[in-house]
């Protein structure tokens, strides 16, 4: 199971549909010109859009496999006592004192610069299920944090 917001689905959703209905379609108009100029030993066009098929191929499959594993769910109708899939969190740092806030998001939508994480990170994983007031201690790629949970709550995800 992958959980996503609605946005999330939707866009995968479109980003498959233009992978297969205009970029695939494109690429095999490439491979036949690029064809069409002789020996394909020595022919780099043709090389260049048999490797894009390649990828274009591969990127598919895999948004394929997300979307059927995917289970579309509306934040707003979880409650937001404990943290889970849409929540915003404050955190203090116990250490720096540092307040941080992240909401937790599919792994498609995560963008850490916005302080969007995926449901499958470390830290995400940590929070799912605690409460205000509960203490946290992370394994991180910095080391180890002690994160404080101030406040959870939900507020519409601006992607």
């Amino acid at each position: 199971m992958e959980p996503m917001t609605e946005y999330g689905y939707n866009k995968l959703i479109n980003e498959l549909k233009n992978l297969k209905e205009v970029e695939r379609p494109q690429n095999i108009i490439e491979i036949d010109t690029a064809r069409e100029h002789g020996d394909l030993k020595e022919n780099a066009e043709y090389h260049a859009a048999r490797e894009r098929q390649l990828f274009l191929d591969a990127r598919i499959n895999e948004l394929t496999q997300i979307v059927a594993e995917a289970r579309v769910i509306d934040p707003s109708s979880l409650s937001h006592d404990k943290v889970s899939f849409g929540s915003t969190i404050k955190l203090e740092d116990l250490d720096t004192e540092e307040t941080l806030t992240y909401t937790i998001v599919g792994a498609t939508e995560s963008n850490p610069e916005k302080g969007l994480i995926s449901y499958h990170s470390p830290l995400a994983k940590q929070l799912l299920g605690k409460e205000v007031g509960d203490e946290v201690s992370v394994s991180l790629p910095k080391g180890r944090v002690d994160y404080e949970i101030l406040e959870i709550l939900y507020k519409p995800i601006v992607f």
